[in-house]
């Protein structure tokens, strides 16, 4: 008995945020279920804002304010939210200093450290390939917008 996976498209207002790998596992076929908690990992971990802030802390302590200038156009809150993810994930550990006004700090896990090595890897490759990624969306979209013209 074969199993059948139909492809279901779900209306969502444009401002709305795509849903994570885990919110659809339930929506998958059996095989690919199995892999949504590495999925759900890797969404975490490589998330816009989380290499940044792992990579800055593989360094060693650093402060919020530190983080916000480190890391590159992100907004205090998201800063705040993806702390607070990241130390619920165990990738960070947060210590307050009992001072005034207070000091925190936040400190990568031995699990974080070891996600350095091939999150500066995957930022150097990034880095290398970005003009060749540039160039070849460049390449699809006129070539796909003449498939795409009435008059193609």
């Amino acid at each position: 008995m074969s199993q059948r996976h139909t492809d279901v498209t779900v209306e969502r207002p444009p401002s709305a945020r795509p849903p994570s790998p885990a919110e659809t596992c339930g929506e998958l076929a059996p095989p690919i279920v199995e892999a949504c908690p590495i999925m759900e990992v890797l969404d975490q971990v490589s998330g816009k804002w989380s290499i940044g802030i792992l990579v800055a802390a593989a360094h060693g302590p650093v402060r919020f304010t530190e983080l916000e200038r480190t890391v590159n156009g992100i907004s205090r809150r998201m800063l705040t939210l993806t702390l607070r993810r990241l130390e619920r994930d165990g990738l960070l550990v947060r210590k307050v200093y009992p001072t005034v006004p207070p000091k925190v700090e936040y400190t990568a896990t031995s699990a974080a450290r070891e996600l350095f090595g091939p999150l500066t890897a995957l930022t150097e490759w990034a880095e290398r390939h970005r003009t060749t990624i540039a160039r070849a969306r460049h390449a699809y979209d006129l070539e796909n917008a003449e498939k795409k013209s009435p008059a193609g």
